[in-house]
């Protein structure tokens, strides 16, 4: 398909790392050459130093890397020596700032080094014959082309040119047939042709006799010629996802393949008796459909050491014959019993069956019986001596012998997810490293378990119904060896607080929701070692000054609590991220120099907080409420919102956030809203784009007018395409909620609210109804059998971690492009109609349903008032739960009347121009964007943040505005959200507003003059922004917005005052734009209250009349014209009366948009 053509990489992106360093060259011990600062670029495969510091010009030092060596240079900080290969070699010394950017270059540049010369990649460039350059390179032995358009006569043949060839990648090229060119490579010890249409070998490959490794996987192959068995020197032959309906007979005489590859074929048999005849000691069988397993009768099979046969449907399973395996993976079968030969078994994995293993496997090392149904622990387990590993999360398991935690081999120990309520009371002396016993129903811990378990690192137990802890050693002087602790969603009070002080090596310590109310503090000094302390969800009013003592921590989060005084964790060195969200602070004090490396400080949800900007600038991310004193949206509607909402996001491990979140209230006009959650898995860009652009894309299809059933797709699908080049490699989950208001007849008042989610990935969207959980999305893998179908109709690859082509899970998914059609942005559509019933819905990033099920997340925020609390809470949880991926959380408020369902009372009709037009016609309704600037280039849309600088095109037009003539008031929204609502002119869907559109003091974009009121952490803010009119296309010009009625209708929605957001561990996006609606910038920006703009000089004088103007009657006619005026004003008066009557309703023609 020519949508799945593969785009060629720009130059731009040789460019892997670049940045501004220390820089040496020479040898390091000699004192003459002294450290300079320079630009250093990792560029293809050279190193570029640049002679000028910030820099390209002048004269540029390249090093080739190829060949060469990348070493880590012990005797200085963050330091690598970069040195070229050959005689005459040369040697950079690079002196990093962190450890961390040391890591990130020393593993890009080592695998430039590690490439060998002869060795040319030109996959996915779109080739369909080979370059004229690469026929300079006589001597090549490794060439890739795999994901182009070479066919068999044109291009391939070319490649017999290349004498010393080795190794050749043909895969994904849709070749129809073997290339009999290939065959004349009498080198080629490799060849790759996996993901084609070939469906036969020809007899002469039989002739390739230094073939190795021969890779067919993702073919339409059901034979293999007989020829095939004279290549005595393959070892390797990849036969998986074909049309294979049995084992090939040729393959008896391969003697040294030990590998057999036939998983996703067609097989329907595992004939154990046939194995012996195969050399082969790996079999991969995973995928097929075998319906039944005929055993060996006599004798044993001594060469077979790993068996998988996961996803294959098997019910019993007999490999007892099999003496020496080793591995047996059985994953996601229905199998009910399973018999093994236990003598060199060493790892088992049996998860998603109801399995029971016969007879006892003792040398067992590696078990996973997870998502089984067990009721208990087996009792051969405690016989296995050897054992390590052992995993039995989300089982029914009540209890755990003793002699399984005492076991002499047992290090690692998964227990949660069962129905525990007790655990043994005495314990022996135990080597467990490593114990999870999360979501059980335990009410208390052994005595001493810290006592005999001296080795224990990582306990979690959360989400049981601790009420203490048993103590940490035998005396206060001793110390145990726990360096993680998380205690998170229990019953502990303040008396388990000094048992804590024993473990003197805790870094992580994890108790939230709880029932803490104080934090001794003398005993918070003796942790001196920790590193990450979370304390949300409880009762504190204050965190002890003795923190101070904690000298490595980097992480305090006690959001959600009664503190109102700030903590002096600004006078940590170490510290990064402080969320101090949803308490009672009034103040902050703040210390003469803040911390060097603070990158996030969260302050929202203080509503009596008064701060200093100023003293914040150089925050990365810095959060706090707005100023509360403007009155909002809904109150001077004077009626409540009906949905409101909060967000907040969590950066993984290695503090990058890959989720964004999209949040408007009010999208398409006051009866719309629009929600959304995207998670790059490891990527940024693919998140951001999103966020970015996909409610522009979404407004676009709604003016378009599609079906009803189609505009969710097609925004998906649109959007796949406004990714780029972006969404060629990478790729992200998504989704997508929309709150519309439908007429039950259309041209007829009333209807109802629809809930209209889309998703593809693992994002996901719940909805609470009546207490109960209620899944609006759905997760497409290759466990589906539907999608596993549909990629294998597209020749696609499974590969052993059960992702499509070695890349995702998902078959269906934003991004990805090359992988498509197998992988497609086609989303699951759901609809419902919203109930007085429905309480809020959820949207969560992939991580968070990793670990938390609908149910469970709807039963944690239920009880919770506050929206941006609840959403803090689902992060909370997830992190305490063992979720170490970024996480976002959308928590969306609901409140549907009956009113709202059925009859929604429209505003009144626009009065008749008449010459009394007030002067201020948004007075006294919609708050509206300051104008101090004399420009709209503080707004950012509220549906849309494409205002972005990117490659992504912006999906509005570049139509010049139509005037304005109404004038225009505003002051602050104190809910987070600087609204404004204009007149909508014209016809056209979308209208760009350049800064200099509505702008009287002569600036524009390009100015420097700050904007008034808005405070920007130090970096510049665009002032270009688009501003989207959106409204339904029909066809005739808007009439000018009359003045908003002062009691709205009981069902006019409006953004709720309560819309805020919170991150924690979320990175500065610096693009050189407004960057998105409302809360979700990563710079903040802050306005003081905004004075009214007063207008002034020609437009404000009163209209005085023209006596030329004025009409003059003849007497005669003067008692018939007034006749006529008072008939005219009698019939104006019917046909208002008539409009009140009919409740006519007018389609809003405002649009919101945040500060």
């Amino acid at each position: 398909m020519k949508s799945s053509k593969p785009r060629c990489v720009g130059g731009s992106e040789r460019v892997q790392l670049s940045g501004v360093f220390n820089v040496r060259k020479g040898k390091l011990a000699l004192p003459v050459n002294r450290w300079s600062r320079r630009q250093v670029t990792l560029s293809g495969t050279c190193l570029i130093v640049s002679s000028v510091k910030h820099a390209h010009t002048g004269k540029m030092h390249i090093l080739p890397l190829i060949g060469g060596k990348v070493e880590d240079v012990k005797r200085h900080s963050h330091c690598l020596a970069f040195s070229s290969a050959g005689a005459q070699s040369q040697t950079y010394y690079v002196s990093y700032d962190s450890y961390t950017e040391l890591l990130r270059w020393h593993k890009a540049a080592s695998k430039i080094a590690s490439q060998r010369v002869n060795s040319v990649d030109l996959s996915c460039c779109s080739l369909e014959e080979l370059p004229t350059q690469l026929f300079y390179s006589q001597d090549l032995t490794h060439l890739n082309l795999k994901n182009n358009f070479l066919s068999p006569h044109k291009g391939v043949p070319a490649l017999t040119r290349f004498c010393q060839l080795r190794s050749v990648s043909l895969a994904n090229n849709a070749l129809s047939h073997f290339p009999l060119a290939l065959c004349d490579l009498s080198s080629l010890s490799e060849l790759n042709l996996s993901g084609n249409y070939l469906s036969a070998l020809p007899a002469d490959i039989g002739t390739m006799h230094s073939l190795q490794n021969l890779l067919l996987d993702g073919n339409s192959l059901s034979w293999l010629p007989v020829e095939l068995a004279s290549l005595e020197g393959l070892t390797y032959l990849g036969l998986s996802f074909n049309c294979f309906s049995s084992v090939p007979a040729v393959l008896e005489k391969l003697r040294g393949m030990e590998r057999l590859c036939l998983a996703g074929n067609h097989l329907s048999v595992l004939d154990v008796a046939g194995l012996q005849w195969l050399p082969a000691r790996f079999v991969d069988l995973r995928l097929n459909r075998l319906q039944k397993v005929t055993s060996l009768d006599t004798g044993e099979l001594l060469h077979v050491v790993h068996l998988d046969v996961r996803d294959a449907g098997l019910q019993q399973l007999d490999v007892s014959s099999l003496c020496r395996l080793e591995l047996i993976r059985c994953d996601r079968n229905a199998l009910s019993l399973l018999r093994v030969n236990g003598h060199a078994l060493k790892a088992l994995h049996a998860t998603h069956n109801g399995t029971v293993v016969q007879p006892t496997p003792e040398n067992l090392t590696v078990l996973d019986l997870s998502w089984n149904k067990l009721d208990r622990v087996p009792d051969w387990l405690c016989d296995c001596s050897r054992l390590e590993v052992l995993d039995i999360n989300h089982n029914c398991v009540s209890e755990l012998p003793v002699r399984l935690l005492s076991s002499v081999g047992l290090r690692k120990l998964l227990v949660g997810w069962n129905n525990m309520c007790r655990l043994p009371e005495r314990l022996e002396r135990s080597q467990l490293e490593i114990l999870d016993l999360q979501h059980n129903l335990l009410m208390e811990l052994p005595h001493n378990l810290f006592i005999k378990a001296q080795s224990l690192r990582y306990l979690n137990a959360s989400a049981n119904k601790l009420e203490g802890l048993p103590a940490a050693s035998l005396s206060e002087e001793a110390s145990g060896s726990l360096e993680e602790l998380y205690l998170t969603n229990n019953n502990l009070t303040d008396k388990c607080i000094p048992l804590l002080t024993g473990h003197a090596h805790l870094r992580v310590l994890h108790l939230a929701y709880n029932q803490l109310q104080t934090f001794i503090a003398s005993k918070l000094a003796r942790l001196e070692q920790l590193e990450e302390l979370d304390l949300s969800g409880n009762r504190l009013k204050a965190v002890p000054t003795t923190i101070l003592s904690c000298q490595r921590l980097h992480s305090l989060s006690a959001h959600s609590n009664c503190i109102n005084a700030f903590p002096e964790v600004l006078q940590l060195p170490e510290i990064k991220c402080v969320d101090l969200s949803c308490n009672e602070l009034t103040e902050v004090t703040l210390p003469e120099a803040l911390p060097p490396k603070l990158l996030e400080l969260d302050l929202t949800g203080n509503p009596r907080l008064s701060l200093d900007h100023k003293s914040l600038d150089n925050i990365r991310c810095f959060r706090v409420d707005p100023s509360s004193s403007a009155p909002c949206v809904s109150e001077n509607l004077g009626t409540p919102a009906i949905w409101s909402h909060s967000y907040t996001e969590a950066s993984g491990l290695k503090n990058k956030l890959c989720v964004a979140a999209l949040a408007l209230d009010s999208f398409c006009g006051s009866r719309e809203a629009l929600y959304g959650v995207f998670d790059g898995d490891r990527n940024v860009e693919v998140p951001y784009l999103l966020q970015c652009t996909m409610g522009d894309v979404l407004a676009e299809e709604l003016h378009r007018g599609h079906k009803e059933e189609d505009y969710m797709t097609n925004t998906f699908l649109t959007m796949q395409r406004k990714l780029g080049t972006a969404g060629q490699r990478m790729g992200g989950s998504a989704a997508l909620c929309h709150i519309r208001h439908d007429s039950l007849v259309p041209g007829e008042h009333g209807g109802c609210f629809t809930l209209k989610t889309a998703n593809v990935g693992r994002c996901q969207a719940v909805l609470c109804r009546d207490g109960k959980a209620v899944q609006l999305s759905t997760v497409h893998t290759v466990r589906d059998d539907d999608e596993y179908q549909r990629i294998r109709q597209h020749n696609a690859i499974v590969t052993e971690d059960n992702k499509v082509g070695g890349v995702t899970e998902c078959t269906r998914i934003m991004g990805y492009s090359f992988l498509c059609p197998s992988v497609t942005p086609r989303p699951h559509v759901s609809t419902v109609t919203l109930t007085p019933q429905d309480e809020f819905f959820l949207l969560g990033s992939s991580g968070l349903w990793e670990v938390l099920s609908p149910c469970e997340a709807v039963e944690a925020v239920r009880n919770v008032p506050d929206s941006l609390a609840a959403a803090k809470k689902l992060v909370t949880l997830a992190q305490s739960y063992g979720c170490s991926e970024s996480l976002s959380a959308v928590v969306v408020k609901l409140s549907i009347t009956d009113d709202c369902c059925c009859f929604c009372e429209p505003p009144p009709p626009p009065p008749s121009p008449g010459l009394a037009t007030p002067t201020h016609p948004y007075e006294g309704g919609i708050p509206l964007p300051p104008v101090s600037s004399g420009t709209v280039s503080e707004l950012s849309s509220e549906f849309s943040t494409s205002e972005m600088s990117s490659e992504v095109g912006s999906t509005a037009s570049s139509e010049e505005p139509l005037p304005q003539t109404e004038p225009i008031t505003s002051h602050l929204n104190p809910a987070g959200r600087a609204s404004a609502r204009r007149p909508a002119f014209g016809g056209g869907a979308f209208q760009r507003q350049f800064s200099g559109a509505l702008s009287d003091n002569g600036l524009d974009s390009e100015d420097e003059e700050p904007i008034a009121g808005v405070f920007s952490n130090g970096s510049r803010v665009e002032v270009e922004a688009d501003v989207h009119c959106l409204r339904r296309r029909d066809g005739t010009n808007a009439p000018l917005p009359p003045e908003p009625p002062q009691t709205p209708p009981p069902c006019f929605p409006s953004p709720g005052a309560e819309s805020r957001s919170g991150t924690l561990g979320r990175r500065a996006r610096a693009n050189g734009s407004v960057a998105r609606q409302g809360q979700n910038q990563d710079v903040i920006e802050e306005a003081g209250d905004a004075p009214i703009r007063k207008q002034g000089g020609y437009f404000n004088a009163p209209s005085q009349p023209d006596p030329d103007d004025q009409l003059i009657i003849p007497p005669e006619l003067e008692e018939e014209v007034r006749q006529i005026i008072q008939q005219q004003q009698e019939q104006q008066q019917l046909q208002t009366h008539n409009q009140q009557t009919h409740n006519y309703q007018k389609t809003s023609d405002y649009f919101v948009t945040p500060l």
